[in-house]
């Protein structure tokens, strides 16, 4: 990464589909979480370098990373818990976790349904490309096929561009976005401009980006969202992201998995 009371088409793009409206949070989920000792944390676990599994079968990442140093700040463990991107924050709403820590832009569609702290980074929305292609603009994408990964804003934006004849597919994440043009499936993708550059790089995938103008490629702010209603969580969380940022801790992070400072 929502509109559940608000339309089809925005359950589809944001994955609130069956939820019927929000849960209200307890009052005290910062006490609780403190009790259980845990943060739930969820991300989709196929966002590379963000979240992605190891040859250990772990899952590792900046977003892992990040979501475990405000953990530790908050006094407790983080669990991380992977699903599907179209269905998480019908997740976060109905109680299965705590936080998404999973390069979720900041929208007001969203904050219709969750609150957000952050910003933490920020990206702007990209095509890529095989880097022999011959697509030099989006013109040239027209009558072609895109990817995009199901429940993103990029799905949302790609689906609403009046005019464009292109056929889009919808996949779980980076990994498969790749893979799918690196064998010729699909002529291109829509991704974060950072996360799609790096999991190109990682893959050995040779990928070109088609930047897009004005407010349609704009860097955008990606937060952590939580369940509304939880301001002592939220400053807790906003204090802890804050206290990493200034002692360094962001920027290690950020170099290790990254390596550039995107805030």
């Amino acid at each position: 990464m929502l509109k559940s009371l608000l339309g089809a088409s925005a359950m589809l793009a944001f994955g609130l589909f069956a939820v019927a409206a929000p849960t209200p949070a307890a009052a005290d989920d910062l006490d609780r979480i403190r009790d259980r000792g845990v943060l739930r944390v969820a991300l989709s676990g196929v966002y590379p370098p963000f979240s992605m599994t190891n040859d250990q079968n772990e899952v590792v990442g900046f977003d892992v990373d990040i979501a475990k140093e405000i953990a530790s700040r908050l006094g407790v463990e983080a669990e991380i818990i992977t699903t599907a991107w179209d269905g998480i924050i019908a997740g976060l709403v109905t109680g299965r976790f705590d936080t998404i820590i999973a390069s979720m832009s900041i929208t007001p569609e969203r904050q219709e349904v969750v609150d957000f702290v952050g910003p933490y980074y920020s990206a702007g929305r990209t095509i890529f490309v095989g880097e022999g292609s011959e697509f030099q603009d989006l013109d040239a994408l027209n009558g072609r096929t895109l990817g995009v990964t199901l429940g993103e804003t990029h799905e949302e934006w790609a689906r609403g561009q009046a005019g464009r004849d292109w056929t889009l597919r919808t996949y779980r994440g980076l990994n498969e976005l790749v893979l799918e043009v690196r064998n010729g499936r699909i002529d291109g993708f829509v991704a974060d401009s950072v996360a799609g550059a790096l999991a190109a790089r990682e893959s050995g995938t040779p990928l070109r980006a088609i930047e897009l103008p004005g407010d349609d490629g704009a860097s955008v702010d990606v937060g952590i969202a939580i369940r509304q209603g939880n301001p002592e969580l939220a400053a807790a969380m906003q204090e802890a992201l804050d206290a990493m940022m200034e002692d360094g801790t962001y920027m290690d992070i950020a170099m290790e998995w990254i390596g550039a400072d995107i805030r």
